[in-house]
């Protein structure tokens, strides 16, 4: 008996009562006739309980392969990136531009809750400055400049309140601090300093802010996008920044890049798809822009195997990656690398484009659906 259903087919084993000599067609069968032909019919039954298990044992494992397609066209869509590089090499102004361009960018609130770090890092930059002054036997050039440097050297990044007892980032810049700033970068003795920038550590936001002073003293600043992309907050721990792109979700992370902080994101590399490495091509003489540092600080200073031309950016940027591509000890892992300026816009997007159909591609061949 097959039931009205579509997808389930029930066979009902014949009745042992409905098996009469009738059935035979024979009046004159003996009980033993009719055992046979139940006999017959049990095996009968048997064998289409059989077939309908090995239909459905297929059934079962078409089905399983179609949830491991499935699946992989899961992972294909949610795909984990791993960023990594050394302290202030661009990682989390990389996240900042996706957030621009793939996100939901930065309302004006956002903008305005980066107004203390901004003046922090622009005090904090002079006071590096000011160190560095003593450390190069550098003299100011005027009086005047010289208590600056002492009221900036003793001026407080962070304030503490009592109250919560919490520490929170410079809210203003008040008159005098923004006079003695003003001075200071105006004075040649620190402008000298900040030409012999890489000789001590100094962020490379420094002249950006220190150069556009009387904008942020404004009342009413709103930071731009590039004062918010231009902000150095140290990444402490590991953080996660989703994206959703062309139907693709690409979760990113983003983890310490000081030594310290190592110890924390180790356990990240799980399940990875690819990992992003960030290099800053300006590190070989500590910091700043490769296309202005190689006028007046040559490669072959610093690596003696270095024999291509002098102030020649290009040429420095092939000999640096050629040293990176050289370290890989697995030939058959492909590096892919770009040249990127982590605060230009429109060069982020157009190299991450590339980084993400190379990864969509690669992804595709892996899973076999291309």
């Amino acid at each position: 008996m097959e039931s009205d259903s579509n997808d389930d087919i029930f066979i009902e084993p014949p009745d042992v009562h409905d098996l009469t000599d009738e059935d035979s067609g024979d009046e004159n069968l003996d009980g033993c006739h009719s055992a046979d032909k139940l006999s017959s019919s049990m095996l009968l039954f048997d064998f289409m309980v059989c077939c309908q298990s090995e239909e459905t044992k297929e059934q079962k494992r078409i089905n399983a392969e179609i949830e491991r397609e499935l699946k992989k066209r899961d992972v294909r869509r949610d795909l984990k990136l791993l960023v990594l590089g050394t302290g202030e090499s661009g990682k989390s102004t990389f996240i900042k531009q996706m957030r621009i361009i793939h996100g939901a960018g930065y309302s004006e609130d956002d903008k305005k809750s980066m107004i203390p770090v901004i003046f922090q890092n622009t005090l904090s930059a002079m006071q590096s400055m000011v160190a560095a002054m003593e450390q190069l036997d550098i003299s100011y050039g005027s009086l005047q400049n010289e208590n600056y440097a002492t009221y900036i050297k003793l001026a407080e990044v962070y304030t503490y309140n009592a109250s919560n007892q919490t520490y929170s980032s410079l809210a203003r810049l008040d008159p005098t601090l923004l006079e003695a700033l003003h001075s200071l970068w105006a004075d040649p003795g620190v402008q000298e300093c900040y030409e012999r920038r890489r000789e001590y550590q100094l962020t490379d936001s420094a002249k950006y802010y220190l150069s556009d002073l009387s904008r942020l003293a404004q009342p009413g600043y709103v930071p731009t996008e590039q004062d918010v992309l231009r902000a150095r907050v140290p990444t402490t721990g590991v953080n996660q920044y989703v994206f959703v792109i062309e139907n693709v979700t690409f979760r990113i992370f983003d983890v310490g890049g000081q030594r310290s902080e190592r110890r924390k994101w180790i356990h990240a590399f799980e399940d990875v798809t690819a990992i992003m490495f960030f290099a800053s091509l300006s590190e070989y003489d500590q910091k700043d822009l490769l296309e202005e540092k190689i006028m007046i600080s040559h490669m072959v200073d610093y690596f003696v195997e270095y024999e291509g031309p002098q102030r020649d950016a290009q040429a420095a940027r092939e000999f640096i990656l050629k040293m990176f591509v050289e370290l890989n000890p697995d030939s058959d892992k492909i590096i892919y690398s770009h040249f990127t300026c982590a605060t230009d816009t429109a060069n982020i997007r157009f190299v991450f484009a590339a980084v993400k159909d190379t990864i969509l591609q690669l992804n595709l061949k892996e899973y076999n659906l291309v």
